[in-house]
């Protein structure tokens, strides 16, 4: 089955999380995180809601991203990227640092801080890995581990511009806030789709670097496996 094109934020919001609670936010520091990876929590992973489609065929390319939570003043946030329209997996779309798993890469970390380093300059000594969360299986075919870790300024970033069009900063509370999670369905002749969304303001971001960085109205689109391992993320710390 060829994957058939659709545009995800104009699909309806089916559900959103605001009956949830938000993760309190004495856990939302780099003290609460460091104890919470400590903690070795007994704790459920969401549900997944992204099916593969139909044609992902075979074992799935193994991968690792950076979940890149930088150390701010004023509170945590989330460093992403906007990948470039042209590339072949995930064209366009919001996403953690990060790609496929190389033969010299001694385990995910390596992956994740590796492809960082690579795609956005972010250098590694300015990286404390907290853990992972568990590996998250995408629509299209990716065993993809989130590696976390606290992102200590000062940094200076570098953007591969064939791989990355912007890199952007999202308070890690807003993510983490599930009243800001939606779900969006995709309905079409085979079936539906269901994803998870969390639109983030332009004109409210902490910080953006690259194309479109100051634009001023709009939304940060963030969907699909990127929103799913945040919407993980939460699951954790909400435990």
């Amino acid at each position: 089955m060829i994957r058939p094109v659709f545009e995800p934020e104009s699909l309806p919001v089916e559900a959103t999380g605001a009956h949830l609670p938000p993760v309190a936010a004495e856990r939302l520091t780099p003290d609460g995180l460091r104890a919470r990876f400590e903690q070795h929590l007994d704790w459920t992973p969401e549900p997944r809601i992204e099916t593969p489609w139909r044609n992902t065929e075979g074992d799935p390319r193994v991968a690792a991203v950076l979940v890149p939570l930088v150390v701010r003043n004023h509170g945590l946030t989330v460093l992403l990227t906007q990948r470039a329209d042209h590339l072949n997996d995930h064209a366009g779309q919001v996403s953690f640092p990060g790609g496929r798993q190389e033969p010299f890469d001694a385990d995910a970390t390596a992956t994740a801080l590796r492809e960082a380093h690579e795609e956005v300059g972010l250098e590694p000594s300015r990286v404390e890995i907290l853990g992972a969360l568990p590996d998250y299986l995408t629509g299209t075919g990716f065993c993809v581990t989130p590696v976390i870790g606290l992102v200590h300024p000062p940094f200076a970033l570098q953007m591969d511009t064939l791989e990355v069009a912007e890199v952007f900063e999202v308070p890690l509370a807003f993510l983490m806030d599930p009243a800001n999670h939606e779900v969006r369905v995709f309905r079409y002749e085979d079936g539906e789709r269901r994803f998870f969304t969390m639109p983030y303001p332009r004109s409210g971001s902490t910080q953006s670097h690259g194309q479109g960085g100051g634009e001023v109205g709009g939304h940060h689109f963030i969907w699909g496996a990127t929103a799913a391992m945040l919407r993980n993320l939460y699951r954790f710390l909400a435990a």
